[in-house]
């Protein structure tokens, strides 16, 4: 009985210190979130990234474009509220496993509210700032603004950081004109923008752009008989 009694007291004082922790954490990336806020409020912010030259409205995405990146990214983005739990959960899964930060399972709202605010740092605090901020993005704007702003403000290697400057420069088209083929491509970038730059590394993007049509087919975006001919291309 006595161990019995130091066991459950032991536990108990582990739960209450990871408690704690947790609270901390919050705490701490609710300042971080309340101080990015004061530092410049989230309607100038999307001010600003709209103001910027080239500019690409979600209308003049083409849908293959949009689905590529959803399925390569964030395939429950319209069903999240900012945050996927279930991406979360995976992501922590392999993270203890590996002992590392080795998958973030970012929404592409929590991307977005990173790219806005804060660092590319992979830091618990900043996590948890950057889940507040999503979900602030989420209550002020659709998901279509959402995803918008998103690929308006996403680094897509050789000095582009928006969807136009990326299609102009590695295609020579605005976005609206991209074939399946070169947005299937594009789409993968962002993901190691320096690993799969089109110029740099042309059969890295391939076998990336084969990632994002396979997923596209996993996630019904695509058939395998689509999925053939964009890659055949």
């Amino acid at each position: 009985m006595k161990v019995l009694r130091i066991a459950r007291n032991l536990l108990l004082g582990v739960l209450a210190l990871v408690l704690c922790a947790l609270v901390t954490l919050a705490f701490l990336g609710w300042q971080m979130y309340t101080q990015a806020l004061e530092t410049m409020p989230l309607d100038q912010k999307v001010k600003q990234v709209r103001s910027q030259e080239g500019y690409t409205t979600f209308q003049e995405l083409p849908d293959t474009y949009v689905e590529a990146v959803l399925a390569a990214e964030d395939h429950r983005f319209y069903q999240h509220g900012g945050v996927d739990v279930i991406a979360l959960g995976r992501a922590l899964v392999n993270d203890l496993k590996a002992m590392s930060f080795v998958e973030g399972g970012s929404t592409i709202t929590q991307q977005l509210a990173k790219n806005l605010y804060f660092t590319q740092e992979k830091e618990l605090t900043r996590k948890v700032a950057e889940a507040f901020m999503a979900f602030h993005l989420e209550a002020n704007y659709t998901k279509e603004e959402i995803f918008e702003l998103y690929v308006n403000s996403i680094y897509f290697g050789s000095g582009c950081y928006n969807v136009a400057t990326a299609s102009q420069t590695y295609f020579g088209v605005e976005p609206e004109q991209m074939t399946a083929e070169q947005a299937t491509l594009l789409a993968g970038i962002p993901n190691a923008p320096s690993m799969y730059d089109l110029t740099v590394n042309p059969d890295l993007a391939g076998q990336r752009q084969r990632q994002v049509v396979q997923l596209m087919v996993k996630y019904e975006y695509l058939t395998e008989e689509e999925a053939s001919a964009i890659l055949a291309a």
